[in-house]
C-alpha cells in the first residue's frame, strides 16, 4: 500500500486525506500539533458516517478508509511517502517554512506538492528540497465532491513529476486540467474578480447581501451567490488570493475591496468563524447587511 502525506488538517487538507484514503492509499495527516490532526480525522469520520447514512458508501468501505488514515505529530514518518501534499494556510512564509522542514524528512524520489490556489509555483520551489520534484496540485472545496484538480508545473518541474502526479490525481477519480504558472492559475484568475466585485457592490450600496446573491445565482445559473461562496471559501483566503493576483499582475482590477479587508480585520472570515457576509450561529444563515 503506497503512502501519501498531507500537511494541514483544515477543510482542504482533510478533504484530500479523505479522497486519498478512499482510493486505497495509506495517508499520514499532520498539522501544527497532533491534536489538530486528530480533530481533522474526527471530521473525516463524521463525513464518512454521513455518506454511509445516505447510501453513498458502505460501512465496510468507510471503516476501511478511516483505518488507512494515521495522524502524526511531526514529519519524521513522511520518509515512506511517495507524495507529500502541503495544504496549509495561503501564506507564503508559512508554506516555505513547511517545505524546509518536511524536505529534510522526505525520501529521495518523493514528490512535494502544494495545494496553493494562487502563489507562483516557481517561486515556492526555491524552498523545496528539489525543484524538479515540486509542483502545484490545486484541489477544490469540498474535495470529496469537486471533480477538477489544477496541475501547475514550475519552471524546473520535471516531466516525470507531472506524469506521476497526474496518475495519482486520476487514481483519486479527479478530472485533471493543466495550468501555466501564472497568478491565480485558471479558476481563481476568473473567480476572484467576480467575488471581489460583488463585495465592492455591497460596500458601495448597490444592493444588499441577499439581493446580490439571488441576482447572480439565478441570473448566471450558479449554484450559490458570490457572497455565500466567499464565506464558504473563507474571506481571509479570498483576501490573500486577491493580494497575490494584484501583486503578481500589477493590474488594479485585482485590488481587494475595502469591505473585504475590513471584514478580515474584524475576524469575520465566513463559515469557519460563523460570521462573514452571513451570520451562521442559527439554524439558517442570516445576512449581516
Amino acid at each position: 500500500m503506497e503512502t501519501i502525506g498531507v500537511i494541514g488538517a483544515g477543510q482542504m487538507g482533510a478533504g484530500i486525506v479523505q479522497v486519498a484514503a478512499q482510493a486505497g492509499y495509506r495517508v499520514l495527516l499532520s498539522d501544527r500539533d497532533v491534536t489538530l490532526a486528530e480533530k481533522g480525522k474526527m471530521g473525516i469520520a463524521k463525513r464518512l458516517g454521513s455518506a454511509v447514512e445516505k447510501g453513498k458508501a458502505t460501512a465496510v468501505d468507510a471503516d476501511a478508509a478511516l483505518g488507512r488514515i494515521e495522524t502524526v505529530g511531526d514529519y519524521s514518518a513522511f520518509g515512506d511517502a511517495i507524495i507529500v501534499i502541503e495544504a496549509a494556510t495561503e501564506r507564503e512564509e508559512i508554506k516555505r517554512a513547511i517545505f524546509a522542514e518536511v524536505g529534510a524528512k522526505m525520501g529521495g524520489d518523493a514528490i512535494l506538492a502544494t495545494n496553493t490556489s494562487s502563489i507562483p509555483i516557481t517561486r515556492l520551489a526555491q524552498a523545496a528540497p528539489d525543484a524538479g520534484r515540486f509542483m502545484g496540485v490545486h484541489f477544490f472545496n469540498p474535495v470529496p465532491v469537486m471533480k477538477p484538480i489544477e496541475l501547475i508545473r514550475g519552471l524546473a518541474t520535471s516531466q516525470e513529476t507531472v506524469d506521476r502526479v497526474e496518475a495519482f490525481a486520476r487514481q483519486l477519480g479527479k478530472e485533471v486540467v493543466h495550468a501555466n504558472d501564472a497568478p491565480g492559475f485558471i479558476v481563481n484568475r476568473v473567480l476572484m474578480p467576480m467575488l471581489n466585485e460583488a463585495i465592492f457592490a455591497l460596500g458601495e450600496g448597490v444592493a444588499n447581501v441577499r439581493d446580490i446573491d439571488t441576482a447572480v445565482s439565478l441570473g448566471l445559473n450558479h449554484p450559490m451567490g458570490p457572497l455565500t461562496l466567499a464565506d464558504f471559501i473563507g474571506l481571509d483566503t479570498c483576501l490573500e488570493i486577491c493580494r497575490v493576483l494584484h501583486a503578481g499582475t500589477g493590474d488594479p482590477k485585482f485590488r481587494p475591496a475595502p469591505l473585504l479587508v475590513k471584514y478580515v480585520e474584524a475576524g469575520w472570515l465566513g463559515r469557519k468563524t460563523k460570521r462573514g457576509f452571513y451570520d451562521y450561529h442559527g439554524a439558517e444563515p442570516v445576512p449581516t447587511r
